[in-house]
Parts: C-alpha cells; structure tokens; sequence
C-alpha cells in the first residue's frame, strides 16, 4: 500500500520578496502554488498510489471567489478518474470558521470534521485514517487525547495539525508530544503546519512532510511532500518528493579574499551558477550575503544599489528565464586598524576620534535623531515593522547605527585615499 502525504499547501497564497522588481516572475509567483499543487497530483497519478492525504491549510484563508476552490475540485477530479480517494484536514489557516465561501467536493474527496476526531476505513486496504479538523483558527488545546483507539488489525494513521512542542517560530496550534504520538498505537502520524520536513522513527513514524511550495526567502531550499510505502509486515519507507515550481535560496559569500566590486562580483556570480548546477531545471530566487573581513567593505560601503545592479547583469548572463534576485546584503566589516589609524596623527585621526566619541555625545544624538525625524515619519506602517531603524528613530536609540556606520565610513575614506 502507498500514498502520499502532503500539507501546507496555502493555495493561491502569494509569493513575496520578489513582485516589487521589474525583473520578477510575476506570472509564476501569482501561480506558483497552483502549479506545485497540479504536480503533485500529477505525481500521485505516474505512482497510482492508493490515496493522498493532506493535513491542513490546503487553503491560506477565506476565497477572495469561487476560482480557488474550482481548480481545487478540477484537481480532485482527475484523482477521482484514477479511482484515487483524497483524505483533507483543515488547519488553522482554513478552518471552519475562518471559510466563508464553500463548494460541494467531488465524492472522493473525504474531509475530517471539525467537531469531534473522526475515522475513515479503506476496508479493502486494512487502514484507518483518524483526524480532526480546526473548528476556528486557534486550537490551543491537545487533540490527540479525544483521538480513538487504534482500529485493530488496520494500519493506523492519525491526520493532524499541529505545532508539536518546540517550534518557537510557528503557532502553537493543537499543541502535543512526540512521546503522546508513538504512544496512540498507531503506525503512522501524517502531520502539518511546521514548514520544515521532519520526521520520527519508534513505534509509530511521524512525519511533517513540509509546505509544498516555499512562499519566501525564509522558506528555502527543495519543497514538496512524501510518498509513503507499507510492505506486507507494516514496515513504513518514507520518500521525500521534491515538486516546488520556484525555489528559494539563501546564499553566502565570503569576500574576505576581494579587494574590490568586480571581485566580489565575480564570486557572487559563481556562487549564482553553482546553485544552478543541483536540480537546475527549477527556477531560483535568491538572497545573496556578502560577508567577510575584506579590503573591498570601504568600497562596498553605502554601495547597495550598484551592487545589485551588477549581479542583476551577471543574472543576465546566466540566463534570468532560471534566476532571479530577491536582495543582496552587505555584512562585510573593514580591514583598517583602528590602532594604525590613531598613529598617523592627521585629519584621519581627528575624525576617527570623532567618531569614536559621537555615540556618547548627547548632544550629537539628539541632532541625529532630530535630522532623522521626518525619514520616521513618513515611513509607511507595514515598513516600520520591517526596518528596526525606524523604531530606533523614534526612541532615540540610534547608537548601534553610529556604531556600525563609523566604522564603514572610515574604511571608505582610506580606501579613497
């Protein structure tokens, strides 16, 4: 027996950090999630597995119209030809109360409910499937304790949303233990909600499969679900299937060794083609870092938009139909000895020393903060919470920024020297 589990599908969510710039892929980010979802199914016809279960947040929320749930029953229905059953839990992104519009499912199609667990019986298979769906957004309680006992002489396969216990960056929705999970008695745990893929191995395996297809830069490298395999003794293989239509990456390149732009250009350039030589059929967005103590970081220095202007060309000559650039990031830190620098006793040493000391004059930080006022104020409300800078405007606590930028424009003057 084989099927497939997948979840955190979030259909027709969009896909950010890349539809700001003229050079992205706005027809594949408006239908990235569609197209990762049409493969899967795809993949589950090719497997002629037995049925496919998803463990919630099939859909990011309430329909903006119908057309979502359309091409979710249009994909239900080329299973339902192939006589593959689809088992659905609702999570806190599509929870009961969280719909507000609703279609009639094709019959093959089995949604958990939301009220109490609930179990479906493949008879002809010997397997039972146990799960409850959200009834609103925030289940904070612990399912697992109202879940029925295993159906004996069935594989037992519990369908859950859940943050388990630990993952500090997801909600703590249906909160449980590992321990709690392998003591249920069933042989199999299908999982959703965390975005990574995880996986368990003891008396039952459990498995997150991760989301289907990465959503942002903080989502990367290969997405997708898992192809579940039973042999004859219930012994469990789990398969990762990798089917994102748009991968996320997150690259770090070390400039310690450049001693100026066009080096750190070129490295950056190969680190672009070397991401593209593993599964480079799928297309990339990337992130890049350039880290390092470098002599090239004075003149980097305030050079972000030149610098991503160059890598957008070496994109260029990639071939920018497989890659396309999300932001580049300076966190380089300069070669110049400070020591060296008070030794010279000239107009460096004057404004290093004024530097040094500006983060505790009061009286310069008030100006600063007072010059930097009206940027704060007409900061948009969905930036301030992306740019701690603006906070620090406001609260007066800019000495961080003095302290990084001291240091930066320094090594931009000797490099100019």
């Amino acid at each position: 027996m084989r099927f497939i589990h997948a979840a955190d599908i979030h259909l027709d969510s969009p896909l950010n950090g890349l539809s700001a710039y003229p050079d992205a892929p706005a027809e594949q980010l408006r239908s990235a999630t569609r197209d990762a979802f049409t493969r899967l199914v795809d993949r589950a016809i090719e497997e002629a597995v037995d049925f496919m279960v998803i463990a919630g947040d099939l859909y990011d929320g309430a329909w903006r119209d119908f057309n979502t749930g359309i091409f979710f029953c249009r994909e239900m229905g080329r299973l339902k030809r192939v006589n593959i059953p689809v088992y659905v839990l609702f999570g806190n992104h599509d929870a009961e109360s969280e719909m507000t519009k609703k279609l009639e499912l094709p019959d093959n199609v089995h949604p958990f409910g939301a009220n109490k667990p609930q179990t479906f019986k493949i008879d002809d298979l010997a397997v039972s499937l146990h799960g409850q769906s959200f009834k609103q957004r925030d289940v904070t309680t612990n399912l697992v304790t109202a879940y029925p006992a295993p159906t004996a002489g069935h594989f037992n396969i519990g369908v859950l949303h859940t943050a388990l216990e630990g993952y500090a960056s997801h909600a703590s929705y249906a909160p449980c233990t590992i321990e709690e999970l392998q003591a249920k008695g069933y042989q199999y745990w299908a999982l959703g909600h965390v975005h990574e893929f995880e996986r368990w191995t003891g008396a039952a395996t459990i498995v997150f499969p991760g989301n289907l297809q990465g959503r942002n830069v903080r989502e990367c490298g290969r997405r997708g679900a898992v192809l579940v395999s039973v042999g004859e003794a219930g012994e469990v293989e789990v398969e990762r299937i990798f089917i994102d239509v748009l991968r996320w990456e997150q690259l770090e390149v070390d400039a310690s060794d450049c001693d100026t732009l066009e080096q750190v250009v070129r490295k950056v350039a190969q680190a672009l083609e070397a991401v593209l030589d593993v599964d480079g059929e799928v297309p990339r967005a990337a992130r890049i870092t350039i880290n390092g103590t470098t002599t090239a970081h004075g003149e980097l220095f305030g050079l972000e938009a030149q610098l991503r202007g160059e890598v957008l060309a070496q994109i260029a000559s990639i071939g920018n139909d497989r890659l396309w650039l999300e932001k580049v990031r300076i966190h380089t830190k300069p070669v110049v000895d400070a020591a060296k620098l008070h030794e010279r006793m000239d107009a460096f040493t004057d404004l290093q020393t004024i530097l040094e000391e500006a983060s505790t004059d009061v009286d310069f930080m008030k100006e600063l903060q007072k010059e930097l006022a009206p940027f704060a104020g007409k900061a948009p409300l969905e930036l301030q919470a992306l740019v701690p800078l603006i906070e620090q405007i406001r609260t007066g606590e800019l000495k961080s920024l003095v302290d990084e930028v001291a240091p930066s424009l320094l090594a931009h003057l000797v490099q100019a020297e």
